[in-house]
């Protein structure tokens, strides 16, 4: 929505930057639109939204210098909006770029109620992988945080699922 409204603002900015220089900016974009001649020129066919309401710019009571002034205004948030964007790009570049650098395991704990990663690694993930309903059948998944995580009584499996940034991992299984 905030888009549509840029873009329509930067549109209205360049046309009306172009009829700036023609009109005198005490008329009313509804006087120039009025005339049959300019009816098909770009001010006139200009459309903003917003609130989700769409009005057409020769609809409105707007003088010219007026209308200049919102399509400057329109015209430099887009800009920042521009270079904002820029900026996220390169930040979620540069995290694609460390994601070879991520090192994950799965550690397979049996017979407990708590699985943990190693120091340096953050819990990601806890999953309880075999049952039996003599064992107690499935159990609830009571408590997660980025180190540990605990199930309402012992398990027969589960996976836990660890990551670090930078760190070379193996996958193992380990009983408790």
């Amino acid at each position: 929505m905030k888009l549509k409204f840029t873009l329509s603002a930067i549109a209205a900015a360049v046309f009306a930057s172009a009829c700036q220089s023609t009109l005198p900016s005490d008329m009313r974009v509804a006087e120039y639109c009025a005339a049959e001649e300019n009816a098909a020129k770009g001010l006139c066919q200009i459309s903003f939204e917003v609130d989700g309401q769409k009005t057409a710019l020769s609809d409105t009571n707007l003088r010219v210098s007026e209308a200049r002034t919102i399509a400057d205004q329109a015209l430099m948030i887009s800009r920042e909006a521009r270079e904002e964007a820029k900026s996220a790009r390169s930040l979620a570049s540069a995290a694609l770029n460390k994601q070879s650098e991520l090192a994950c395991k799965t550690v397979t704990i049996q017979k407990s109620d708590t699985g943990s990663c190693e120091a340096g690694y953050t819990l990601m993930g806890c999953t309880q992988t075999r049952y039996t309903t003599r064992a107690g059948g499935l159990s609830f998944l009571r408590e997660v945080n980025n180190k540990s995580c605990r199930f309402n009584s012992r398990v027969l499996e589960m996976q836990v699922r660890c990551c670090a940034a930078g760190v070379e991992t193996q996958q193992y299984s380990s009983n408790y």
